[in-house]
């Protein structure tokens, strides 16, 4: 007769106690612990010039604030909470209060996260279903490979199914008022 070895499941007192080591990030996803890889140059410049496209207009219509990875978005109250660590946020002015000291406590208005081999079926698969849940109005996957953007926006008829924008598109965000983002930009190097 085998054992079965019953399923650890961590805490957010658990992902607390990990040690700061700015080499190695986690995120915490359903009681287990993640480990994030480290990010290719080309993922690196296609944040870069996201922030840029970013910064500049919210900066100019003092729409909300920018963050970027390494930074814990922690979703869900207690024994259920889950921390990740998007490549990129956005929270609207009128939401500030999120933003503590040590993370963003709550769903961002904007999250992205640009896909790596490492990352792909996570941020495609429950991650996808784990901001819906949370109530993240807008959820974007920059795919490097492939030069597109997944958005996925609630006021979509199925919030599961993403309006696709490929590099030769200008794409549009409802939450960020004239907003215009060609994606050749996005993906220049």
């Amino acid at each position: 007769m085998t054992a079965t070895q019953p399923r650890l499941s961590y805490s957010y007192d658990d992902y607390c106690t990990l040690p700061e080591d700015m080499s190695r990030r986690y995120e915490l996803l359903h009681g287990d612990f993640f480990m994030v890889p480290a990010p290719t140059t080309q993922h690196q410049r296609i944040l870069r010039n996201l922030n840029s496209i970013l910064q500049r207009h919210i900066e100019h219509h003092n729409l909300g604030e920018v963050l970027f990875a390494p930074v814990d978005v922690i979703l869900g109250q207690g024994d259920l909470r889950e921390v990740v660590q998007p490549d990129l946020i956005f929270v609207a002015a009128h939401r500030r209060e999120i933003i503590k000291l040590h993370g963003i406590e709550g769903p961002p208005d904007l999250v992205v996260e640009i896909l790596s081999r490492g990352t792909e079926v996570r941020d495609r698969g429950y991650k996808l279903t784990m901001y819906v849940r949370h109530g993240v109005p807008e959820y974007w996957i920059v795919d490097p490979e492939s030069r597109t953007v997944d958005a996925y926006r609630p006021e979509s008829r199925n919030h599961l199914t993403p309006l696709r924008y490929g590099e030769h598109d200008v794409m549009t965000c409802p939450l960020l008022a004239d907003l215009k983002i060609p994606l050749r930009n996005l993906f220049a190097d």
